[in-house]
């Protein structure tokens, strides 16, 4: 029997059953308006939006695992770039970079030059606090729990804001120990 071979994010992306992307990115807006008229503070809708992903990251990493046939990840750096180029591409349709590792290897950005999310987007001036793609940082974050790393995601640059990029830093905090709830009798 062959060995299973990681499928590329394009690879991924080609076979699976895409949403409009026009329709995504104008309902991904409704709900971010709607959670502004209901919440009315910007900070609150930031924290909303980072929920609701990190609930998605949790959900969507069985399906990741499932469709890409990645394996096991050896380390933090490996996992950031097989987010940044098969999820991010199975996903969303596009390829993220990661670059400006620390010293350590526990913390980078991962940059994204084209976001579906903002098509059609424009930030009033009463919304300039908002993180309008937060929901992106909850994913990666819950995502990455799922799979033993507890770590802190935020947003450095955005091109709502005027930045030429998107780009979102991922700090590992721990590399949480798999603990199995039953002890292998031998």
């Amino acid at each position: 029997m062959a060995p299973v071979v990681p499928r590329s994010g394009d690879t991924i992306f080609a076979n699976i059953e895409h949403v409009n992307v026009e329709l995504f990115s104008l309902t991904y807006g409704a709900i971010v308006r709607q959670l502004i008229t209901d919440l009315e503070e910007v900070d609150d809708v930031n924290k909303q939006l980072d929920q609701m992903g990190y609930n998605i990251g949790v959900r969507l990493i069985d399906e990741f695992l499932a469709k890409s046939s990645v394996s096991t990840c050896t380390d933090f750096k490996e996992t950031a770039e097989v987010i940044a180029k098969v999820g991010f591409k199975m996903f969303l349709g596009v390829t993220a970079n990661v670059v400006n590792w620390n010293a350590d290897g526990t913390s980078c950005s991962i940059v994204l030059d084209d976001n579906p999310l903002v098509d059609f987007v424009e930030l009033p001036d009463t919304c300039q606090g908002l993180y309008y793609c937060n929901i992106l940082s909850g994913v990666l974050r819950g995502a990455l729990e799922m799979v033993s790393m507890k770590t802190e995601v935020t947003w450095v640059r955005d091109m709502l804001r005027g930045d030429d990029v998107f780009e979102l830093q991922v700090k590992l905090l721990k590399q949480v120990s798999e603990e199995y709830p039953y002890k292998d009798d031998e």
